[in-house]
């Protein structure tokens, strides 16, 4: 597939790719005007920089200017950098040591306050205008309401994939293939080709698709009472028995795979090369309800629960060795960066966990919205520097610095976002209720120092 995994001129990349899916143009084309009137003047507002710019929009920018890059930036080599620091599905890419900034802990949520509008063109309402949706506005760029399904400047929608009848649960992206997988509730996988843009094949899995993950050529698919494992270089098709009820979340790490299930246990297999199978190892039971979140990092296995609590296991022993309790409803998600562990909830908060001197995490930064939290997902700009995408139950997906959570920009949906998947060179996924994936792509502003 031509996603470049080897690396490639970003820009370049993008419109090979995606543009083959939607044609010519950015299917924001049309709005970038709507988001760009601000960005005339590429300097760093004063006001901003005093803590008391009060224009909406300034014409100025409320973000400081990137120092040169010491070296090949992000997206210009291979693609190994690109996602450093990010555990996600990829627990190689988490390192156990301290972040080269030692000083983040000092720094959460230092510029994150309430009005931060950083890159972010507000409007009178935040709400995409449903005439607009339909074509017919008659307000033009004098309506009250969103022209567009974003405000930002550092992204733009490059096309959307039609096809699935229920939200989507899962996106996967496998390492050497040449397709994009979704998986929904509507019970199908669908499989894109990244060249034409065009739904490929789909697969009736006979139950509704609770979660996907892609590790190397594998996926894994989480359906109720099993787990599906598919090779998408041996076309080996395994189903992996033993889940009771709706299997939520899965993560792989340490050459094992897990699987967070509806009785509250998280299920590990490990996968037997001489066989070429993947043998049940053990289950850990200690969530009083469903696990629907997991993630790996610094050796250890995170998990999230409808029971409101965080659980931390031992990867070497499979052992609980602290339980996290913080959070006053379910952790929908959760991301290792750098040192840190972040937890998303219903209780529309943010926590940022952070080891103390004994090793027992601890709470170091609540960063709280107006809406229950579904979503975390961690990427890196064009710029190199680490942004946190988290969406929402009003049908938003938020875009933030990390680490002083300052609002980069948003994104809409007609239904809520479950399912958010990077992708090489700048590209990311998302999908939401109605069954849609939008494809997106990071945008490089020019910026001039003075």
């Amino acid at each position: 597939m031509d996603l470049d995994y080897n690396g490639g001129n970003t820009t370049n990349t993008n419109k090979r790719v995606f543009h083959r899916l939607g044609g010519g143009k950015s299917v924001n084309d049309t709005s970038n005007q709507h988001n760009h009137q601000y960005q005339q003047n590429q300097k760093v507002c004063y006001h901003w920089r005093a803590g008391k710019c009060n224009r909406f929009p300034c014409p100025y920018l409320h973000r400081e200017l990137p120092a040169p890059p010491p070296h090949a930036s992000v997206n210009g080599g291979g693609g190994g950098g690109a996602k450093r620091g990010f555990a996600g599905n990829d627990s190689s890419s988490f390192s156990g040591r301290r972040g080269g900034n030692s000083n983040y802990s000092n720094s959460w949520g230092r510029f994150g306050n309430k009005g931060d509008v950083r890159g972010v063109k507000r409007v009178n309402v935040e709400k995409v205008c449903n005439f607009w949706v339909q074509g017919n506005c008659s307000f033009g760029d004098k309506c009250r309401y969103l022209h567009s399904w974003s405000l930002g400047d550092r992204f733009s929608l490059v096309t959307q994939l039609e096809g699935h009848q229920k939200v989507i649960s899962g996106i996967a992206l496998p390492s050497g293939s040449d397709k994009l997988y979704t998986g929904s509730k509507d019970e199908t996988v669908r499989v894109w080709d990244c060249q034409s843009g065009q739904c490929t094949g789909v697969v009736n899995l006979g139950g509704e698709v609770g979660c996907m993950i892609s590790e190397g050529p594998w996926i894994f698919v989480g359906l109720p009472n099993v787990v599906k494992a598919w090779n998408t270089q041996t076309n080996a098709d395994l189903s992996l028995n033993g889940p009771i009820g709706q299997v939520y979340a899965l993560v792989v790490g340490n050459d094992l795979l897990f699987a967070g299930t509806q009785d509250g246990s998280i299920l590990v297999w490990k996968f037997n090369a001489a066989t070429y199978n993947f043998e049940p190892a053990v289950s850990l039971k200690d969530h009083k309800m469903a696990v629907v979140s997991l993630v790996v990092g610094a050796n250890r296995l995170y998990s999230g629960s409808m029971d409101h609590s965080i659980k931390v296991w031992s990867l070497e022993t499979l052992q609980c060795i602290q339980t996290l309790t913080d959070h006053t409803s379910v952790v929908m998600s959760l991301l290792c960066w750098e040192q840190f562990l972040l937890s998303c909830s219903l209780d529309q908060t943010i926590k940022v966990w952070a080891a103390t001197e004994s090793g027992n995490l601890e709470v170091t930064f609540t960063h709280n919205e107006e809406h229950g939290l579904l979503t975390l997902c961690g990427m890196h700009d064009l710029e190199g520097k680490p942004v946190l995408l988290c969406s929402s139950n009003d049908n938003s997906v938020h875009l933030y610095d990390l680490p002083s959570f300052s609002e980069k920009g948003k994104m809409f949906a007609k239904q809520e976002i479950r399912a958010i998947q990077t992708g090489p060179g700048g590209l990311f996924f998302t999908g939401d209720g109605t069954g849609q994936v939008r494809v997106w792509n990071s945008v490089a502003v020019p910026t001039t120092t003075t």
